[in-house]
């Protein structure tokens, strides 16, 4: 399974941006897709979580309100939607992918594919 993470980019804070990940194979629809990311510096860390089947949906506090996780089923793509953004959101943002959904959802070993990351910057 390769993961393919695209939609970074340099953006004002206030301003809005769309993450894609495309799945190299077809998604199981019990499987979990989510994005984590990681400021310089820091620790990798949730940010949002989807079961492909639609049936949950999960976010981080700094993110909830603001990011949406989404998905095309044919497309074997998720989304994720960020609006009113922040410099605190500056960061290079990875997709996941695991088999069967987890309550540990928002921690990343518990993931067993990434993408390669994309990196969002947003400029105070």
């Amino acid at each position: 399974v390769q993961l393919q993470a695209s939609g970074g980019g340099l953006v004002q804070a206030g301003g809005s941006l769309r993450l894609s990940c495309a799945a190299s194979v077809r998604i199981d629809s019990n499987y979990a897709m989510a994005w984590f990311r990681q400021a310089p510096g820091k620790e990798r860390e949730f940010a949002a979580a989807m079961r492909w089947n639609g049936a949950r949906t999960v976010y981080a506090d700094s993110v909830k309100g603001r990011f949406t996780i989404s998905r095309d089923y044919a497309k074997n793509t998720v989304y994720l939607q960020m609006n009113t953004l922040k410099p605190e959101d500056t960061a290079v943002y990875y997709c996941a992918q695991r088999t069967g959904w987890t309550v540990r959802f928002d921690q990343p070993f518990e993931y067993d594919y990434w993408g390669q990351g994309t990196l969002v910057t947003v400029s105070s």
